[in-house]
Formats: C-alpha cells, structure tokens, sequence
C-alpha cells in the first residue's frame, strides 16, 4: 500500500463525480493562474488555461480513468485523475490549500486503487511547478521536454515513479 504523509484531515477524498467537473476545471485555470505563473509566462499561462476551454469537453477527460476529488468543508481544495495504464494526467490542489498534504492524500488514492492495469510504474508529465514535489515523493526525472500547447512552448518533464520505462 502506498501512502504520503496527510497533515489535513480535515479534508476529506472521494471519488470524483461528474457533478465535479465545472469546480474542476475552475480550480485547474485559478491553480495555473496563481501558482504556476511564478515559472511560466503569462503568454504560456493562457495557452495552458484559457478561458475557452467549456466543461464538456473537460468532462470527456475524467471518462476511463482513475480520478478522485479533494474537498475542504464545502470547497474542492484539489483533483486527481491517472489512466487504468498508470499515466497520472492531472494533479492541481487549489492555490487556497497549498502545502496542506492533499496532493499526496490524492496521490495515495490514485495509486491504492485496484483497478489500474499495470505494475510497470506510474508517469507524468510535471511542471517546472510540480517537478520538486514529484521528485520528493520518489519520481525520477525521465527527460525535460518542451511541448506545445495551443501554439506556445511550454517545458515539462517526463517522469517516473516505480519500476519500467516511461516510453
């Protein structure tokens, strides 16, 4: 069983729903807004969270995966959701609940659940905000990549966290 340290306990971890998807995708545009806007230009950071991006579209990304919320009282303070394959594709806590142990509640979640259909480790693609998080709780930095997204370049990197290869 994996587990990280959880310093909120407050905070309680579900299941995401689909009732969930608009607060998500929310959180997800003030997150890169406010958090991730120290290591990316405001250019970069409006390619990665527009505004247009509409909440179906958003929804059809939590279909077949693994996906858990985060939420503080009444407030979602974070999301989660990784491939049946082990490729964990988001990760976001709320600017509000920064350094509160919800990543690694949702995290723990994530990597608990049995329906994933490999043991060959579990990848991401982190941001230059992510990336000392990643690295603390164990992933390793496969390589740096700089990817495009809605025209602009944008670095990441790719990593891994167990055994295999991230290719």
């Amino acid at each position: 069983m994996f587990t990280l340290a959880m310093t909120t306990p407050q905070t309680a971890v579900r299941p995401f729903l689909p009732s969930d998807a608009t607060a998500c995708l929310e959180l997800f545009r003030d997150t890169v807004h406010r958090v991730n806007s120290r290591d990316y230009s405001s250019a970069q950071i409006h390619a990665w969270a527009p505004l247009d991006v509409k909440v179906p579209g958003w929804m059809e990304r939590f279909e077949n995966r693994i996906a858990y919320v985060a939420v503080a009282g009444s407030s979602l303070a974070g999301f989660a959701d990784m491939t049946v394959e082990g490729h964990l594709d988001r990760l976001f806590v709320s600017a509000d609940h920064q350094r509160q142990g919800i990543a690694g509640r949702l995290l723990t979640h994530l990597l608990n659940d049995d329906r994933r259909t490999s043991d060959s480790g579990i990848t991401t693609e982190a941001s230059i905000t992510a990336k000392p998080f990643f690295e603390s709780i164990g992933f390793t930095v496969v390589k740096k990549q700089t990817v495009l997204c809605r025209g602009v370049e944008l670095t990441n990197f790719k990593m891994l966290l167990g055994r295999g290869t991230a290719d």
